[in-house]
């Protein structure tokens, strides 16, 4: 892929990530590498760790999610993160523009109503 397409994609990406991350979060409390695992296993496989964590710090700051930190057997504590009341409208909030935009670009692209 061309710089300027990956660039695009990497835009694209930008949007919807705390859209993923607030839902991936939602499922159950999570920690940032298993968080990343999750988004990866969804076909985000060249996401890099170092973008989620910032969101993560963010999300925190903002009360969206609550950090714990746990001690790991194998390692440095590992902090937790779980998903806020105010997380949870936030994702939801989300996730009704996601589907508003993506129901518009649908129109935009087949405005006849048929697709391939």
């Amino acid at each position: 892929m061309d710089e300027q397409l990956a660039g695009r994609d990497s835009q694209l990406l930008r949007g919807v990530l705390p859209m993923l991350i607030l839902s991936t979060v939602q499922r159950g409390e999570t920690y940032g590498y298993e968080l990343v695992e999750q988004l990866r296993a969804l076909g985000l496989t060249d996401l890099a760790t170092g973008v989620v964590y910032p969101v993560l710090s963010r999300f925190e700051r903002d009360g969206l999610v609550t950090g714990r930190r746990v001690a790991s057997p194998g390692g440095p504590a590992r902090k937790y993160y779980a998903i806020t009341e105010r997380g949870e409208a936030a994702r939801l909030d989300a996730i009704a523009r996601w589907r508003a935009m993506t129901d518009i670009a649908e129109r935009g692209l087949d405005p006849e109503g048929a697709r391939p």
